[in-house]
């Protein structure tokens, strides 16, 4: 598409306006200068005939006409007896060019049929002719005057008017060239810096902004407009980078995790068709098949559960009593760690939560908490409520260890999914849970694919919460926190127990189950009661 230059366009759409302006101006010059030289010309004659019949009772005509007369004005006076007694230039003559007068300074007589009849009148008669004006009027007894002159002086002065408006307007449009288009080129200058800014993206540049000084003008707010669209599309790349980058990474990742029970599946299956082991041997080749099929079988559910939160968590919310969760979650692991000491300890909290994706989360975090503070260790659950900044009532559900604890660096980056920490952590995170396959920080070998805490934070943030980590209270350890909107108090006949207060990967002492796990029943009641209720196991 071929446009012509703003700086021309604006540079000749200037000029275009001064020249019609200056050609207005032109135009209203010489009309009101050529009305005020006519009604000059016209009130001098107007004068000279009102003197005329002042005069003509001291003078004769012939003397009245050579008075009257000044060598650019023609004058007639027609006696009572028909006489004309003529001075000045011809009717119409450029007094410039006539000649000199006869004898006498007058010019000869002429007959009475030169002068225009008029009808006795005081009053003067005005008649304009192309080339002249004349004034009749009747003075004396009887005689009639007839003044005129040439409108070619008038025209004389306006044509040398006209000249010089020309040469002005044309001298104005050669100063008004120069001038503007240099200062159209100076305020069309930050086009040039977008235009550079432009190329500069083009080539790779993303951090170059124009950072106009004033806002308010019309450049400076499309310049500071640009920039924020600059700033928004950059930031919409780099999220798109960054989805892609952990998108790859979860895609190895997964990939990684689902290669080791596929491996573990196929050797077991060609023991069995190459050999004919013996029964015990056989018995424990068909348990590595039931457990890595297991373990790829949840990875391969939480994969689905964390594209489903995605997509948009599909939730059957109702009155829940976070209590009463926790202390449901807590049942089934105090079966399975029976020298941990595991504790809830809070009033009951009611908010609206689907209770099975509820107990799936705390669930998730007590795994998580039981597995790093080791087969002795300590798991502290405390439910209490709190107001955030927006003055919006939550209900908190802290969890904590005495374990390793989460490096202040980390403590975001646990949350990402198929994520994992150092080696060291993770073998004593292992170590400590004896084999516990439950998802957690450290995903090392037995310990989780890593996407429990992942699919935790989606579930809470679901449900319009969050689950972060913070600063352990006792110095030690990690401290997990889920927050919830609340709503209201509990009651007998509104607070619904948990389904099942699991989480995706808890852990089992079934020989069959310790790498992998399945949801459980809780073995208790849930607490409601409105005390603080500590659970030791």
């Amino acid at each position: 598409m071929r446009t012509p230059s703003l700086r021309r366009r604006l540079t000749v759409v200037v000029l275009v306006l001064v020249a019609v302006t200056l050609g207005v101006l032109g135009v209203t010059t010489d009309v009101v200068l050529r009305g005020r030289l006519d009604a000059q010309l016209q009130q001098r004659l107007l004068d000279r005939a009102q003197v005329a019949s002042q005069l003509a009772d001291q003078l004769d005509p012939e003397n009245l006409a050579k008075r009257l007369s000044d060598g650019t004005v023609s004058v007639l006076v027609l006696a009572k007896d028909g006489t004309a007694y003529v001075e000045g230039p011809p009717p119409g003559a450029d007094p410039g060019r006539v000649g000199p007068a006869g004898p006498g300074g007058g010019r000869a007589q002429r007959p009475a049929p030169t002068a225009p009849p008029v009808a006795a009148s005081t009053q003067s008669q005005l008649t304009e002719y192309d080339d002249r004006i004349e004034v009749t009027r009747e003075v004396g007894d009887g005689a009639t005057l007839v003044l005129s002159a040439s409108t070619t002086e008038v025209g004389r002065v306006l044509d040398q008017t006209r000249i010089a408006l020309l040469v002005g307007a044309l001298a104005v449009l050669a100063l008004c060239g120069l001038v503007v288009r240099p200062v159209v080129a100076r305020t069309l200058r930050p086009l040039d810096r977008v235009t550079a800014l432009a190329r500069a993206i083009r080539e790779g540049d993303r951090g170059g902004r124009l950072r106009p000084e004033r806002t308010d003008t019309e450049i400076g707010a499309t310049a500071h407009a640009l920039d924020g669209m600059l700033d928004a599309v950059e930031g919409a790349e780099s999220q798109a980078l960054e989805a892609e980058r952990r998108l790859r990474v979860f895609l190895s990742d997964a990939a990684h995790e689902l290669r080791t029970p596929i491996a573990g599946l196929q050797a077991a299956s060609e023991h069995l068709l190459r050999s004919d082991p013996p029964r015990e041997e056989r018995e424990q080749t068909l348990l590595t098949l039931v457990r890595e099929s297991r373990r790829a079988g949840r990875l391969v559910d939480d994969m689905l559960l964390m594209a489903r939160i995605d997509r948009g968590l599909e939730l059957r919310p109702r009155a829940v009593d976070l209590t009463a969760v926790a202390a449901s979650a807590v049942e089934p692991r105090r079966l399975r760690h029976p020298d941990a000491t595991l504790v809830v300890d809070g009033p009951p909290l009611v908010t609206q939560a689907d209770p099975d994706r509820l107990a799936q989360v705390v669930g998730n975090l007590l795994d998580n908490a039981v597995r790093a503070a080791g087969p002795r260790g300590h798991v502290g659950v405390t439910v209490s409520n709190e107001t955030d900044a927006g003055g919006r009532a939550l209900a908190v559900v802290d969890v904590a260890d005495d374990g390793p604890g989460i490096p202040p660096g980390d403590r975001e980056r646990v949350f990402e999914r198929l994520v994992r920490l150092d080696e060291a952590r993770a073998v004593q995170e292992a170590t400590a849970s004896a084999g516990g396959t439950g998802p957690g920080v450290g995903t090392g070998p037995g310990v989780g694919a890593g996407l429990g805490l992942a699919i935790a934070r989606g579930i809470a943030r679901a449900h319009g919460g969050d689950l972060v980590a913070l600063e352990p209270t006792t110095g030690r350890g990690a401290r997990l926190r889920l927050t919830l909107p609340l709503t209201r108090q509990p009651t007998e006949s509104t607070t619904d127990a948990p389904t099942g207060g699991t989480s995706t990967t808890p852990t089992t002492t079934d020989p069959v189950a310790s790498a992998t796990s399945t949801p459980s029943t809780p073995t208790s009641p849930p607490i409601t009661a409105s005390h603080p209720v500590p659970v030791k196991v």
